[in-house]
């Protein structure tokens, strides 16, 4: 990267953008409101206008209590405004992203993937004891982001050098050392990772290309809508057809 393109000079970006608001509108939708919604959760439990008590997943209180909002609101808090909360929203919108922009153009299949994702790791974190989800469902995305391009090199903090399928547990180290203790909600997210690339990735070769964790025809109708019938002429259809891209 040159000093145009990180100062925002490059002819690439929309004319009359800071670099931030283009980095910010580059990101596919999916990525662009989990990361808006974190940053924003920390920012609020900064200035006490929330309490991580009012944030985290539990069994009792979101379907005794009727809490519903812990659903969605573990996934969000990742800590204070912190270097930690700033180097996992860093790994969360990358990887995110990555993931998102190779799935095609509609967020049919990144959305069915963070349904499941969310869905698995809910179900698992009574049984585990782990009250946010947040770096579970991260680590989700980077474990299949990194099987899936195994043969890229990686650096971290510009001292060890790797090949992208040891990035989960280059992690995972990072954050025994850090914080001395097991990072189980990482382990998770591999385990719930490693379903999802299974079964999306691996077991479609060896089952005539089954792909039971694909998203249901109803959850694509809600996003890839028929577009509308414009009257056009047969040829013109045609041309339509075999100029537009592929959508997976």
């Amino acid at each position: 990267m040159d000093m145009d393109n990180m100062l925002g000079g490059g002819g690439g970006g929309a004319v009359g953008q800071f670099p931030l608001e283009q980095w910010f509108y580059e990101m596919p939708v999916c990525t662009r409101y989990w990361t808006t919604a974190t940053i924003v959760t920390s920012v609020l439990v900064q200035c006490h206008v929330i309490t991580p008590f009012q944030l985290f997943y539990s069994f009792r209180a979101v379907f005794v209590k009727n809490q519903y909002w812990r659903i969605l609101t573990t996934f969000l808090y990742f800590g204070p405004l912190s270097l930690d909360l700033l180097f996992h929203v860093f790994f969360l919108q990358r990887y995110s992203r990555l993931l998102e922009e190779s799935s095609g153009r509609s967020p049919a299949h990144f959305s069915w993937l963070l349904v499941y994702a969310t869905t698995l790791l809910l179900a698992l974190s009574p049984m585990l004891s782990i009250p946010f989800l947040g770096s579970a469902l991260s680590s989700s995305l980077v474990y299949i982001w990194s099987r899936r391009n195994p043969e890229t090199r990686l650096s971290f903090l510009g001292l060890l050098v790797f090949t992208a399928p040891y990035l989960p547990w280059v992690l995972m180290a990072f954050s025994l050392v850090l914080h001395g203790t097991v990072p189980k909600d990482e382990i998770c997210g591999v385990i719930v990772g490693h379903i999802w690339y299974f079964f999306s990735d691996v077991y479609p070769s060896l089952h005539n290309g089954h792909r039971p964790l694909d998203p249901p025809q109803f959850w694509r109708n809600l996003f890839e809508r028929a577009p509308p019938d414009t009257g056009a002429t047969p040829i013109n259809n045609e041309i339509a057809a075999a100029a537009a891209p592929e959508v997976r």
